[in-house]
C-alpha cells in the first residue's frame, strides 16, 4: 500500500487527475492543439534518445538472449491483448488495437517502481534492463497500430507496416534511439539540458491534456462495463507471470526477472498515448488511457509487482 501511495502521489499522475477534475468541474482550461502536438513530438524523441544511450552502454554479448526475449514479448503481448479486448472486452477493432498498443509497450514508471521494490526486498538487478525498456517501447506500438490499419485493401499488412513505421510517432522513437545509440552518453550531454532535465515537466503538461481528453470520453469505458476492468487486471497478471518465468529460464537473476515481468505486464501511458493520439485520433482515450493508467497501473503497483517477486523467488529456489 505504501508503494501504491508513493507512486500515485507524484506530479505526473496528479497532473493527469487534475486534467480530469478540470473537465468535471467545467473549467475553461485548454492546451492549444499546436502545443500538444509539440509536446508529443518532444516526448517521443526524448524517449528514443534515452533508450539509445542505454543501448550504447550495454555490452552486446549480454544482450542477445534478453533482446530476443524482449522482442518476442513485444509481439506476443499486443496480440494477446487485442484478442482479449475484442473477445472478452468486446471492443471494436480500432479501440482494441489502440489499447493493445499500450499493453504491448511499457510503463517507465512501473519499471522504476519495480526496481525500488526489488531494492527493498534486498535483491539485485541486471544492469541491461534500461536497454530492454527502450527495446520494448516500440514493437508493441507498431503491432497495435498495424492491427488497426489491417484491411483487405491493396497492400494488406505490408502496406500497413510501411504506414506505421514511416509515421511520425514511430519514426521519432526509432530515430531518437538510433541517434542516442550512435552518439552515446558523452555526446548527448550537449542536448541533455533540453531533452533530459525538462522531460518530467513536459510530461506533466502532456498528461494534463490527456486527463482532460480522458474525462471527455470517460463514458466510453463506463459503457463497456466490468468486462474491460477485468481484462485490465488479467493482462498484466498473465503477461507479467509469463515474462518472469521466461526471464528465469534464460538465466536472469530473480530481481531482474521480477522487474522484467513488471515491464512486460505494464501498460504504457507515455510513449503509446503519444503515438496513438497521432496515428489513431479516432480511438477513445477514455478506454485506453483509463485502462492503462486507472486500472493496470495501480494493479501492478499494489498486486502485480509483489506477485512477480514471489514467483521469481519460487522459481529460483525450486
Amino acid at each position: 500500500m505504501d508503494l501504491l501511495i508513493q507512486n500515485l502521489v507524484s506530479p505526473v499522475v496528479l497532473a493527469f487527475i487534475l486534467g480530469i477534475v478540470a473537465r468535471r468541474i467545467g473549467s475553461d482550461l485548454e492546451i492549444p492543439s499546436a502545443i500538444y502536438q509539440g509536446l508529443s513530438i518532444y516526448l517521443l524523441f526524448a524517449i528514443g534518445l534515452k533508450g539509445g544511450v542505454a543501448l550504447s552502454e550495454t555490452a552486446p554479448a549480454d544482450l542477445v538472449k534478453p533482446i530476443l526475449l524482449t522482442l518476442g514479448f513485444g509481439v506476443l503481448t499486443p496480440l494477446s491483448a487485442f484478442f482479449l479486448l475484442t473477445r472478452m472486452g468486446r471492443l471494436g477493432r480500432t479501440d482494441a488495437a489502440a489499447t493493445a498498443a499500450h499493453y504491448g509497450s511499457v510503463s517507465v514508471v512501473t519499471f522504476v517502481a519495480a526496481i525500488e521494490a526489488v531494492k527493498i526486498a534486498g535483491m539485485t538487478t541486471d544492469g541491461y534492463l534500461p536497454a530492454l525498456v527502450a527495446i520494448l517501447e516500440v514493437p508493441g506500438i507498431i503491432i497495435g497500430l498495424m492491427l488497426a490499419k489491417k484491411s483487405a485493401s491493396s497492400g494488406g499488412m505490408s502496406e500497413a507496416f510501411r504506414e506505421v513505421v514511416t509515421g511520425k510517432s514511430i519514426f521519432l522513437l526509432m530515430g531518437g534511439m538510433f541517434i542516442g545509440a550512435a552518439c552515446g552518453a558523452e555526446k548527448i550531454e550537449g542536448v541533455a539540458p533540453f531533452f533530459v532535465a525538462p522531460f518530467k515537466g513536459a510530461l506533466c503538461l502532456f498528461l494534463l491534456e490527456l486527463g482532460m481528453v480522458t474525462a471527455n470520453r470517460m463514458g466510453d469505458l463506463k459503457n463497456a462495463g466490468w468486462r474491460l476492468i477485468l481484462v485490465g487486471c488479467l493482462l498484466p497478471l498473465i503477461h507479467g507471470c509469463l515474462a518472469t518465468a521466461a526471464a528465469i529460464f534464460i538465466g536472469m537473476n530473480p530481481g531482474g526477472a521480477a522487474i522484467f515481468g513488471a515491464m512486460v505486464g505494464s501498460a504504457s501511458y507515455i510513449a503509446a498515448p503519444a503515438a496513438v493520439r497521432i496515428a489513431l485520433p479516432e480511438a477513445s482515450p477514455g478506454i485506453y488511457l483509463t485502462l492503462a493508467l486507472g486500472v493496470t497501473f495501480p494493479f501492478n503497483l499494489a498486486i502485480g509487482i509483489p506477485i512477480f517477486l514471489k514467483l521469481a523467488q519460487f522459481l529460483t529456489s525450486s
